[in-house]
């Protein structure tokens, strides 16, 4: 350094709290830094993380899920990529009107007071989004073309009315959501049960897309193979027959059952409803003890499916003393109400067949039904024979075996029977073969003040009719008294509730429901693309240009409904001709759940840490990686106060290396690195290398930001180990700053200072991610386990380039492995690259 220039005195001491707060008030003062550029030839990538309820602060596990979403995004704009990374509120919902119940708060203002506070606290921790295109799902410019979408389903048929059973309290006068029935009763009122009641409900006809979403999920190699086998089962398609059993009683109403095994039909011994069947209502109503015992099992079935466990429910069943015709013998068997039954599988109907389900075994067993054997086992020789034996032997249920007793269809194998049969249903016009999927029609209607109004009026003359697209968005009116009583709050809104026909110019009244919030999440995501377009949802065109989604982050618990509704929400825009793609996200993180404990963080438990007391003891840098530190990403994280602590000293490690090391403005800082450095010197260039090929393989593979960080802090000792004997200045400069570009996206607080403290004026956002020197990043040395009959008994070093044969001489000789194996036969030995496995007799 010249000495006439005056030497800046650093403070050693790591103020994060000065660092980040001088480093967030530069970036405020620059709306677009993290806007995505327009007519870029870069490559684009699509990163985000799902978006919030502003419930009123974050919590640790948003942090989580934001900061592994902004690290991805650091890395790629570092990548040379053009990123879209927004943020926006899923801000309709039931707790703003719980809010205003308590509180006296109106839902808007609410919800936008905690949209302001969590703002406050995502620029806080220094999250990265594109604030110009925040969407707010409540605002009318937003849930506007939630209602456009709406009138083009409802021109397609796709949106249609129907009755429909909702949970009602009698005393709150209201629908309830399954949520808020607990142990059967209301949540407000604990000593009220919850009724059942059928209203017109509003659906959406998603059931016609079923098909396309399950063929889609292969198309889906980037989603969690869980989260693709959650939406299979949940649209749930078999493969099957219809079959009518004509019901004894007068009014001959058939019983329709849906079976995947038609084959065993000769050994149904009873028919089965569910208790929600319209046939057990007229049933339970022309015999008002079959309907008590039936009210008991809706009561045993609907808690059950609370708890999650319909399929582990002790099964109960009640007999209706009628009885139903089986087409295929002719024979009456009698028809029960079973508490394992839902409506919500095939028809609500099942022939019980005991001889051949588990299930159905169990109910004949504990009720004395008859239980008949119709399919025996296919013997080697390709016959069928019937084992010595009686009903111990069953239930069979295999699909590899011949029918007996069963009429013409005896001698079948099963599966020429299912066809056969089948057919002979069809023919006779008493059944057919069929596809059914569990998969029910989207129930949207909401009986709530907070969510979109339905664009739909009610006319005398002309019945439905579509509110026209230029008198959109239909405002949500702001001044309506909120309570539980009394069903929808905008029904007592007589301003709102009364109006115009559109069509015939008479009077009429507008629907008083609002929307499911998850019309909102739908599509979302494709708004933040033209967020502020007033004369469509979106262009196309810039659609076309960032979906799918290249990386979607959020919790596995929206793996089912939020999931399937915006894939189902895309295929109708792109039916519409609005979207290309078939899909909205190509692929897919769900990030493991943060704890402490042991337990789900909550407050009746005390253990709930929030974002703000971390920031304020520890600093956003510290809080933010330490959520990636702690485990992988996809891990469940159990919270540890220290492990922040140990972050922060980390961090301080690295800020106090700089202050003692950078001089960028001596002569030597810039020059090239000499071709001969000193084995301590090579070896931290080796180590350098290492790292760059470590962090930048945790980004590109399975996310495994713990190794990265932790690779980083080996950097960081191996740099200090260095210090004592000296560094070449420009290895110190080149080490540093690839250091410092390598904490970028987990600590981009203190590594802009740092960088700034290099010297650098190029955008660190916008840097080059470092490259690494394949021959440099080579292990030298590697350590490899040992062990002996599946138990690790030692460790051997080798150099990286060792040969197979040289490794298991090594290992065999290893002093503890030798203790081992002293005596015994050498059975087998392997070698994987990674461990040595000697298997010993």
């Amino acid at each position: 350094m010249p000495p006439d220039q005056p030497t800046v005195v650093r403070d050693e001491r790591y103020k994060a709290h000065e660092i980040e707060e001088k480093w967030a008030a530069r970036w405020q003062q620059t709306p677009g830094l993290y806007a995505a550029e327009s007519d870029s030839t870069k490559p684009k990538y699509y990163v985000l993380e799902m978006l919030p309820y502003p419930s009123g602060a974050l919590h640790m596990g948003h942090v989580r899920n934001y900061a592994i979403g902004d690290a991805l995004a650091r890395y790629t704009w570092m990548n040379g990529y053009n990123v879209l990374h927004p943020m926006g509120w899923d801000s309709f919902g039931l707790p703003a009107e719980n809010a205003a119940i308590s509180n006296r708060t109106p839902p808007r203002d609410w919800t936008l007071a905690n949209i302001a506070n969590m703002k406050a606290q995502m620029k806080r921790l220094g999250f990265a989004y594109d604030w110009t295109r925040e969407v707010t799902t409540c605002m009318p410019d937003f849930y506007r073309w939630n209602q456009w979408f709406f009138l083009r389903l409802f021109e397609r048929g796709l949106a249609y009315r129907k009755k429909s059973k909702v949970n009602w309290c009698p005393k709150c006068a209201t629908v309830l959501a399954n949520e808020q029935v607990v142990a059967g009763c209301c949540w407000r009122h604990e000593d009220t049960p919850v009724e059942q009641r059928e209203l017109e409900q509003w659906f959406l006809r998603i059931t016609q897309y079923a098909d396309e979403l399950l063929k889609g999920l292969d198309a889906l190699p980037g989603w969690p193979e869980k989260v693709r086998t959650m939406q299979r089962n949940w649209i749930g398609r078999s493969e099957g027959t219809l079959v009518d059993f004509r019901l004894d009683h007068a009014a001959g109403e058939p019983i329709t059952v849906f079976t995947t095994r038609v084959d065993t039909i000769f050994g149904a011994t009873s028919v089965q409803l569910a208790p929600a069947h319209p046939i057990t209502e007229k049933l339970a109503v022309a015999d008002p003890k079959v309907g008590d015992q039936v009210a008991r099992l809706r009561a045993e079935q609907r808690q059950a499916s609370e708890r999650g466990d319909i399929g582990a429910i002790e099964k109960q069943g009640v007999p209706t003393g009628h009885f139903a015709v089986n087409p295929f013998n002719g024979q009456a068997i009698p028809v029960w109400v079973a508490n394992y039954i839902v409506m919500e599988y095939g028809t609500g109907a099942i022939m019980s067949v005991p001889g051949h389900d588990e299930r159905d075994y169990e109910f004949a067993r504990k009720y004395g039904l008859e239980i008949k054997r119709v399919i025996v086992p296919t013997s080697e020789d390709g016959s069928g024979s019937e084992p010595s034996g009686a009903t111990s032997e069953l239930p069979f249920t295999g699909i590899g075996g011949k029918l007996v007793d069963s009429g013409e269809f005896s001698g079948l194998a099963c599966p020429e029977a299912i066809r056969s049969m089948s057919t002979f249903a069809e023919e006779h016009g008493f059944g057919k073969a069929t596809v059914t999927y569990r998969l029910r029609d989207w129930g949207i209607s909401r009986q709530r003040y907070w969510g979109t109004p339905i664009p739909i009026v009610y006319c005398e003359k002309d019945g439905l009719v579509p509110v026209p697209d230029n008198e959109l968005p239909v405002i949500l009116p702001d001044d309506v008294d909120i309570s539980l009583n009394g069903g929808s709050p905008l029904a007592r809104v007589p301003e709102f509730l009364n109006t115009t026909c559109p069509r015939c110019g008479g009077p009429a009244r507008r629907d008083n429901d609002t929307m499911d919030t998850f019309v909102d999440s739908s599509w979302y995501f494709y708004r933040y693309t033209d967020a502020h377009n007033d004369k469509a949802p979106f262009s196309s065109e810039v659609v076309a240009y960032w979906f799918p989604i290249d990386q979607y982050i959020g919790g596995v618990e929206h793996a089912i409904l939020h999931l399937i509704y915006s894939r189902f929400w895309t295929k109708f825009m792109r039916d519409l001709g609005l979207v290309k793609n078939d899909e909205p996200v190509e692929r897919l993180f769900t990030q493991g759940m943060i704890i402490k404990g042991g337990a789900k963080m909550s407050k009746s438990l005390g253990n709930v840490v929030t974002p703000d007391e971390m920031v304020a003891e520890y600093g956003g840098d510290s809080t933010r990686m330490y959520t990636l530190f702690a485990t992988s990403p996809d891990r469940e994280l159990d919270w540890q106060d220290e492990g922040v602590a140990g972050v922060y000293r980390f961090l301080g490690k690295v800020y106090r290396f700089f202050v003692r090391n950078t001089r960028p403005d001596d002569s030597d800082w810039t020059k090239p690195l000499p071709l001969e450095l000193s084995p301590e010197a090579r070896a931290l260039e080796r180590k350098l290398h290492q790292t760059i090929k470590r962090v930048s393989s945790d980004f590109q593979g399975r996310w495994h930001f713990n190794t990265s960080v932790a690779a980083i802090m080996e950097l960081v000792n191996a740099l200090n180990a260095a210090e004592e004997k000296g560094i070449p200045l420009p290895l110190l400069a080149e080490v540093e700053k690839k250091l410092v570009l390598l904490l970028a996206p987990f600590a981009p607080y203190l590594a802009h200072e740092l960088w700034e403290m290099l010297g650098e004026s190029q955008d660190l956002l916008k840097a080059a991610w470092p490259r690494y020197n394949p021959e440099l990043a080579r292990e030298e040395e590697r350590e490899i386990p040992v062990q002996v009959n599946g138990k690790l008994r030692g460790k051997i070093i080798v150099a990286a380039e060792t040969g197979e044969e040289e490794v298991l001489r090594r290992a065999l000789d290893e002093e503890k492995v030798r203790h081992f194996i002293a005596g015994r036969q050498v059975v087998r030995k392997i070698y994987t690259g990674k461990l040595v496995s000697i298997v010993v007799g």
